[in-house]
């Protein structure tokens, strides 16, 4: 080889074996090479035995599978682009024309819409229950039902569900049923830090891998983790056939985050029951929605079945403050910053109106703030809220 181009890409030096470091490397990759056809007609990519192309795997995005089923409790993992692909890998990967999904009705709002519209094109009905009545979701199951999702505790609402009663009631419906009803959960809130999902009976979980495993609110990852190898197998070959894929650089940021998650878990946990428990003795404040707070939905099944709770509280306010009065709240807030998401390093603020998004009725006639609450000091994100409690007036 004489040309430089052709040396500089043929490269004969290769570092010597045996490296080792704290954080695994980074193998960013779309093609793999064989060292001979042999080896590229033989190599299985289906049980992570080999390397056959970057969208099946590398040895980063192996390691980091694999800790992701550590921290959940499942076998099997599969890494997606964000929390809602993982949702979306699990409906395309079990559903088909002429079934049926049940979503609870507090569940994340892309669920729901990738229901109502891509799942209700190609031919999937869907209907949503109460997640906090295991009889509505028995009236709701029918014949059709093959995939049912759950969530603890409900998005922005944060009602925490008697998970194992959901499961069972699902199970019992699905001994009758010639495929069985696959029941699958959101785990992103607890993160395989507050409870275990498939201890509680879930056959799949998912996560926004975006939130507590990450923690620094700059990568976007989601991963899909059962204990069964033939639902695993399901969701393989569909994650194969759609493409899905994730970047060395991102499972790196990923892999950084999960060394700490247990600790800013524990962090952020204590600061947002902290500061729940004060918000309730606020004037403004109807209502302080957290699972740990006694009074809250679903209170006495998350403490029977969790150990710890996230970042995220939400505050219903008195009838009698507008819209406006809670959006120039969120405005007014300096360390409460206003955007979507959590469980990052800044605390964040969004106003949702809920009975816009549900179906199942809501008890509240005042308007709700969602607080994700970061790792600031208590005592500086409680003068914050203060301050902005101190400027509302009735409107």
């Amino acid at each position: 080889m004489s040309d430089k181009s052709t040396q500089l890409i043929h490269h004969g030096y290769k570092p010597p074996a045996g490296f080792d470091s704290v954080q695994p490397g980074i193998h960013k990759a779309s093609t793999i090479i064989f060292p001979s056809v042999a080896a590229l007609r033989q190599r299985d990519w289906k049980h992570k035995t080999g390397y056959t192309y970057g969208l099946h795997g590398t040895p980063t995005t192996f390691t980091l599978e694999e800790r992701i089923c550590t921290l959940e409790g499942g076998q099997y993992c599969t890494l997606v682009p964000s929390g809602l692909a993982s949702v979306v890998l699990v409906d395309m990967a079990l559903l088909k024309a002429g079934d049926q999904v049940l979503i609870p009705d507090n569940a994340y709002g892309p669920n729901k819409a990738f229901a109502q519209n891509e799942l209700t094109a190609w031919g999937v009905s869907f209907a949503y229950y109460d997640a906090m009545s295991p009889s509505d979701l028995a009236a709701k199951l029918t014949a059709r039902t093959r995939l049912v999702w759950l969530e603890a505790p409900g998005s922005i609402t944060l009602e925490f569900p008697d998970l194992p009663a959901l499961v069972a009631v699902v199970k019992a419906h699905g001994d009758a049923h010639p495929q069985g009803i696959v029941t699958a959960l959101d785990n992103t809130w607890g993160a395989g830090i507050a409870f275990n999902a498939f201890d509680l009976g879930a056959d799949i979980s998912v996560q926004a891998l975006t939130k507590y495993p990450s923690g620094g609110a700059d990568v976007l990852m989601g991963s899909v983790v059962t204990r069964d190898e033939a639902l695993h197998q399901l969701l393989h070959f569909c994650h194969m056939r759609v493409g899905y894929g994730v970047s060395g650089n991102d499972a790196e940021l990923v892999l950084r985050g999960l060394n700490s998650i247990a600790l800013r878990y524990a962090a952020q946990d204590a600061t947002t029951r902290a500061l729940a428990g004060w918000l309730q003795q606020q004037p403004q404040i109807e209502a302080v929605l957290h699972p740990a707070l006694a009074g809250s939905p679903g209170h006495a099944a998350w403490q029977r079945d969790c150990t710890g709770a996230a970042c995220l509280m939400s505050a219903v306010f008195k009838p009698g403050y507008s819209q406006v009065t809670l959006d120039a709240l969120c405005d007014n807030l300096k360390l409460f910053n206003i955007g979507y998401s959590w469980a990052g390093p800044i605390s964040l603020c969004v106003p949702y109106d809920v009975p816009a998004i549900r179906t199942t009725g809501w008890p509240y006639k005042g308007g709700l703030v969602r607080f994700s609450v970061g790792l600031e000091a208590l005592s500086d994100l409680q003068a914050d809220l203060a301050q902005a409690l101190s400027l509302m007036q009735y409107s």
